[in-house]
């Protein structure tokens, strides 16, 4: 059944990760930051203030809400939680092993211009949500399809049916980058570093993730903000500590990387211009695997959000793949790369470190030894079971309104039951198999949602102006907040009561 499974999913993963969603990828991330003016970099304090910065000073975005929404902290702390992950880990790692050091690059430029997707989908999300019978925020690629594109003259049929299938492969993504992958290396670390069987994991996991998952957002977002934190600031200590003590190499990784993204060979030696493909491949699909802008995923945590302003929480959208991509991916790339572990030229790794054949799934755990000991594996092996973990929690919530979408709210408490149950499945299942079909459900998901971006991209343009105006240049406007005359009503009253 496997192997049906594996040669299924080798057809459907070449198709949508093919050269042109891959360059419907790049484009629309090129468009949106164009579009807006290059935000990420033009405003850069201005949302580097309202983010990282309000964390530390502004009480709103972190006190706790008394409704169904959650705070603009917690929205990020469940949105990281999905996207750091083990592909913060093992993805930079495989990338590097395949592509060579130049994906690491092409997962720069992919998050550069992601920034500015991922910030287009949380306005639009923000702008397009709802309340369903619970008094609950639901917002999401979804909406924005159905609500959004489904507007447009003669679109109504397309937006409802984008909507759907959307809704219908991140169900099935979230079973696969949102569980089979994390548990899958959280057991296979486990066993290899503490010998502990893949099968008893698989149990304590489920059952871990199932007292949170069964509780609901509020439950999974009062979790997140505990751990994410913790987790992202131990790890980026430890790797560090190693950029600092391999130092001297800085200038060599450096080289590689920027030779690499253009060079003639490939690891393993490829022929002349395979290596440039297989670097721009692995990069943008580890990268868009790690920070999930163009997925429409973590919209759907945003969306849940106290926020008011739909910039103000796309601004949250950018700092995610900044902290994501740009800050924990490529201390890991560094990490690797420095570690002599790995020939800077293909990205070929040694035979083996201290007896261990080095695969993707271990590298960075010999990269912790070399330098710490054998604390050092036990450390990202714990490392990965925190990030892995999260990442679970996350991707319920985002399978969660994909079944609220399909089939109404009242289903979504066996969505979440069946979900927890398939963690074990995901605990013993082939590694490879798990990484291939988590990104066939990946390509699934972007295809629709980018599609809903790039047409609704000059609504999110004239959003983004309509909040520069009013807040940064003190014009008079009306402010854009909802696409719903009862929403919009009620958010500028909140605005009023606020004093902004």
């Amino acid at each position: 059944m496997l192997n049906v499974v594996k040669s299924v999913n080798d057809v459907v993963n070449g198709i949508v990760w093919g050269w042109p969603a891959l360059i419907l990828l790049a484009f629309v991330g090129v468009l949106m930051t164009c579009l807006t003016k290059f935000f990420q970099i033009g405003h850069i304090g201005h949302w580097m203030k309202l983010t990282i910065g309000a964390i530390f000073s502004d009480k709103d975005v972190t006190g706790h809400t008394k409704d169904k929404s959650i705070s603009q902290f917690q929205s990020l702390c469940t949105a990281l939680a999905a996207t750091v992950g083990t592909g913060n880990i093992v993805g930079v790692a495989g990338a590097i092993m395949v592509g060579g050091p130049g994906a690491v690059f092409w997962m720069w430029l992919i998050a550069f211009f992601g920034m500015m997707t991922n910030y287009s989908e949380n306005v639009l999300g923000i702008y397009y949500r709802r309340k369903n019978q619970a008094g609950e925020w639901s917002g999401g690629a979804m909406y924005y399809l159905r609500d959004g594109l489904g507007a447009k003259k003669g679109c109504k049929g397309i937006g409802a049916v984008l909507a759907v299938l959307f809704s219908i492969f991140c169900f099935l993504a979230s079973f696969g980058i949102g569980n089979m992958t994390q548990v899958n290396s959280i057991s296979g670390n486990m066993e290899s570093v503490f010998g502990v069987p893949t099968w008893l994991t698989g149990i304590v996991v489920l059952i871990l993730a199932g007292l949170v998952i069964v509780g609901g957002l509020k439950r999974i977002a009062s979790v997140t903000e505990k751990i994410v934190p913790f987790m992202v600031v131990l790890y980026i200590i430890g790797t560090v500590v190693i950029l600092i003590t391999n130092i001297s190499q800085v200038g060599a990784v450096f080289g590689a990387i920027f030779k690499g993204a253009f060079a003639l060979k490939a690891a393993g030696g490829g022929v002349i211009g395979y290596g440039i493909k297989l670097a721009i491949e692995q990069g943008m699909k580890r990268g868009v695997f790690s920070n999930e802008a163009g997925l429409g995923s973590s919209v759907m945590v945003h969306s849940n959000s106290n926020v008011s302003e739909p910039v103000r929480q796309g601004m949250w959208g950018i700092f995610e793949v900044f902290a994501d991509t740009i800050i924990v991916c490529t201390l890991t790339a560094f990490a690797v790369l420095s570690s002599g572990l790995v020939d800077l030229e293909t990205g070929e790794t040694v035979a083996e470190y201290a007896g261990v054949t080095l695969t993707k799934a271990n590298i960075v755990a010999q990269v912790f030894s070399m330098h710490f000991g054998q604390i050092g594996a036990a450390f990202v092996a714990i490392a990965i079971m925190l990030f892995a973990f999260s990442t679970v929690l996350g991707w319920s919530h985002y399978g969660t309104k994909a079944c609220e979408f399909l089939f109404g709210e009242k289903y979504t408490i066996i969505y979440r039951v069946v979900f927890v149950i398939a963690i074990f499945g995901g605990a013993v299942m082939s590694d490879n198999l798990a990484w291939d079909l988590a990104d066939t459900f990946n390509g699934l998901m972007m295809i629709p949602n980018l599609i809903g971006v790039l047409v609704l991209s000059p609504q999110v343009y004239q959003i983004t102006q309509n909040y520069i105006n009013r807040v940064l240049k003190g014009k008079k406007e009306k402010p854009m907040l909802s696409a719903f005359p009862d929403v919009q009503k009620e958010q500028e009253q909140k605005l009023a009561k606020e004093g902004v």
